[in-house]
């Protein structure tokens, strides 16, 4: 296999993570009493916000974690870890970055109320675009052996971008149609296939840190 970075593994992974549909739920609930024009703009701002945090996690990632002195290896178990979380979360038809507790919920809830923007947070960070979206792209980032395939990954970030808008234009389309138990569906199934990358991540990482795990295998 290659040791440049898989063109479609990246995107299959942050489809999976940021699983626009799961967060369908959420944009209707915090967009209730919103007019046509309120909810058009925060369909922009969350798509946008999302390819931003695509983009610089991409770009600058691995500057961070050269800085911190953080090996990629490490990284790579650390971030294959929380996408097993994740994951898992999605299996019990769970948001894979949901953290939001209850407390945060009335919070922006409130701000939502006096007409403060709930695009970035938290639909943004951290129902779309969370920790473990940020660790798939650094870790795939320093796959990128050419200018090209750290394009393209940037790219992902348009792509999921689009999916998110599309998703929340269509909110209440999708939610009378698929309806709770059809995006519960969804979610586990996106989370099945996380859970599969997750352990490929995990292990490639491992295998850098004891490089005896390979001639194991």
């Amino acid at each position: 296999m290659s040791t440049s970075m898989d063109l479609i593994k990246p995107l299959v992974t942050l489809v999976a993570i940021v699983n626009p549909l799961a967060i369908v739920p959420f944009f209707i609930h915090y967009t209730q009493g919103y007019s046509d024009a309120q909810r058009r703009h925060t369909v922009r701002m969350s798509a946008f916000s999302a390819f931003v945090v695509i983009a610089v996690s991409a770009l600058l990632g691995l500057q961070l974690l050269a800085f911190f002195g953080i090996s990629i290896a490490s990284f790579q178990v650390g971030g294959g870890l929380l996408l097993l979380m994740s994951s898992l979360s999605m299996l019990n038809a769970k948001p894979a970055e949901s953290k939001t507790n209850v407390e945060e919920l009335r919070a922006t809830e409130v701000k939502a109320s006096m007409g403060a923007s709930i695009a970035v947070v938290p639909l943004t960070i951290p129902l779309l675009t969370g920790p473990a979206t940020i660790s798939t792209v650094v870790i795939y980032a320093d796959k990128a052996q050419h200018l090209w395939e750290l394009a393209i990954l940037v790219g992902y970030g348009v792509v999921v971008a689009l999916a998110t808008a599309l998703a929340f234009s269509l909110a209440q389309p999708i939610a009378r149609v698929l309806g709770k138990t059809g995006i519960n569906i969804m979610t586990r199934l996106m989370g099945l296939i996380l859970a599969a990358l997750a352990v490929e991540v995990m292990a490639d990482g491992l295998g850098k840190l004891f490089p005896i795990l390979n001639k194991l295998g």
